[in-house]
């Protein structure tokens, strides 16, 4: 066959991911702390942005207004737009046709550049991923720092309490290499010594491989375990263990009570775990009242010496949105408007930049783009927060039972109802959900939370969630009495009474998510208990 040259023309119909919808998705998958985050970046690149406090223009005033809706209202209505806006950012063809001078042109319903499955067209190409979450709770300290002059006082500033001051704690590794320098005096067992330390993870357990670290140090394994075993006798008792076992004797051997007897009980953990108390009285050589005493010295040492060190503050989740009942008895639906960032394009300043650099080309084409960057973003910050509103809307309305009776009420519910329902595509309602959480009178939920598989009914009607019947399960299992454990088969059954069509191997599916034993286990366990509680 001959290979020659040729023109072929073809015609082809594709979609363009332009930069600003690929900000538009970013920004509509991000929590309003994330988000807040980026909004920093952007102001600090960008010299036609401010941020909106609320004293300057009403350049975001409809994003105020609007954050707040009913769960039987309608979605925020956009201003006219004369087909420039963002609506129409894609034409026929799928090209960026922006209009850069609209700075307050907000899509229609049918037009929401978020609503789009690129998915399908790009897979992930071309759009990046969030890493990070912003620190949450992460005062400026400056502002009362200065205050009192060199003397760094706080005399003035109303909104200083003492909880914002915290007392910098000790890590771990701190305070062993501080025991370190006592107790080792030959600089070559203080080099294996800092190098196990080193090694330690936040439980206090040895990470590494001792043979490994031999051979990085140049020594045999036995004169690392003759430096280990000093290392371990350091405080807390228990650190640098290997495992659980040796975890525990350590601590046992710390208060004289490592003997036989507790050794053979350290050597058959796994029977402790299941209950196996004649096994193990046989195993230890004792009788019950001995056994119960060892198994509560047991229960009274620390599994992780490390969790003294290094706590980490617990940060509290920041909704992003507000679900609360409104004086009429409805629910009402808002942005979080304390952590949520507004910014405006400043005009003002770029009408009189322009004319400086209207004879520079690039300070122009820079101001120009700058301007263009402007605008997209205040529309997409805009855009978020209605499409926010419209989805989290949609799920009050039909989980309107959760909210008003609780989670036996919660419906079965897909990606795909809310979709319908507000005219979007199920990717779209996927990026809102996503790692965004809501404040309602029963507690802090994450929206996908609201998404749940459903089972069907026994009589035929309607279906219910996956996340009710947990619910009902860990019900039974709490209220049932030491002399009648309820197993797998006995639960189906009762459950079924219920109408509630499920399988024996769907309830022990959910009971072992929940981290609850098996009714053998739980028989053994609450036996346990009650000889504990005879002998005391």
């Amino acid at each position: 066959m001959a290979l020659s040259q040729r023109l072929d023309l073809r015609q082809g119909q594709s979609l363009v991911l332009t930069p600003q919808l690929q900000q538009a998705i970013k920004l509509l998958q991000l929590n309003n702390m994330e988000l807040a985050e980026y909004v920093e970046g952007e102001l600090a690149q960008n010299p036609l942005l401010d941020r909106d406090d609320g004293d300057g223009p009403a350049a975001l005033e409809a994003v105020a207004g609007d954050n707040l809706l009913r769960h039987d209202g309608e979605a925020p209505a956009a201003p006219q737009q004369d087909g420039d806006g963002f609506g129409d950012a894609i034409d026929d063809g799928g090209r960026d046709t922006l209009d850069r001078t609209t700075t307050d042109a907000i899509p229609a319903t049918g037009d929401d550049p978020n609503d789009i499955d690129y998915d399908n067209n790009w897979g992930s190409a071309g759009i990046e991923e969030t890493e990070g979450v912003a620190a949450i709770g992460s005062g400026d300290l400056s502002s009362w720092s200065s205050a009192g002059g060199g003397g760094g006082g706080i005399v003035g500033d109303d909104d200083f309490g003492l909880e914002q001051m915290v007392a910098e704690s000790k890590t771990l590794r701190d305070h062993l290499l501080d025991q370190m320098s006592m107790e080792f005096d030959a600089p070559r067992d203080r080099l294996i010594a800092a190098h196990l330390i080193d090694m330690v993870d936040a439980a206090g357990y040895l990470s590494g491989d001792i043979d490994t670290l031999a051979q990085q140090l140049g020594t045999d394994a036995d004169e690392v375990e003759r430096v280990l075993k000093r290392v371990q006798g350091l405080d807390p008792a228990g650190v640098l263990a290997r495992d659980l076992k040796e975890c525990l004797a350590l601590q046992l051997a710390d208060k004289n009570r490592l003997d036989p007897c507790m050794q053979a009980l350290l050597d058959n953990l796994d029977m402790l775990a299941r209950r196996e108390v004649a096994a193990l009285k046989k195993v230890c050589g004792v009788d019950d009242e001995d056994l119960t005493d060892m198994i509560g010295e047991i229960r009274a040492l620390n599994p992780k010496p490390g969790e003294a060190f290094d706590r980490p503050l617990d940060q509290p989740v920041v909704p992003d949105v507000l679900i609360r009942r409104g004086a009429d008895g409805k629910w009402v639906v808002e942005l979080n408007s304390d952590t949520l960032p507004r910014v405006l394009v400043n005009n003002a300043y770029y009408a009189e930049v322009s004319k400086v650099a209207a004879k520079d080309r690039k300070a122009k084409e820079y101001l120009s783009e700058c301007l263009q960057s402007a605008n997209w973003l205040t529309r997409s910050l805009h855009q978020r927060a209605t499409t926010i509103l419209k989805v989290s809307t949609e799920i009050v309305r039909q989980q309107d039972g959760f909210f008003e009776h609780g989670i036996q009420y919660l419906r079965p519910l897909v990606l795909r109802d809310i979709a319908d329902a507000i005219g979007m595509h199920e990717s779209t309602v996927s990026r809102v959900t996503s790692n965004k959480f809501a404040a309602t009178p029963r507690g802090i939920f994450e929206l996908k939370y609201f998404f749940t598989s459903s089972i069907a009914s026994a009589a035929g009607g309607e279906a219910h969630s996956a996340e009710a019947v947990r619910h009902r399960i860990k019900g039974l299992i709490d209220g049932e009495p030491a002399t009648a454990i309820l197993s797998d088969d006995r639960i189906v059954e009762l459950l079924r009474a219920d109408g509630v069509d499920i399988a024996r191997r769907t309830v022990a599916k959910y009971r072992e998510a929940m981290r609850i034993p098996s009714s053998v286990q739980r028989r053994r366990a609450k036996a346990g208990q009650a000889v504990m509680a005879g002998r005391r």
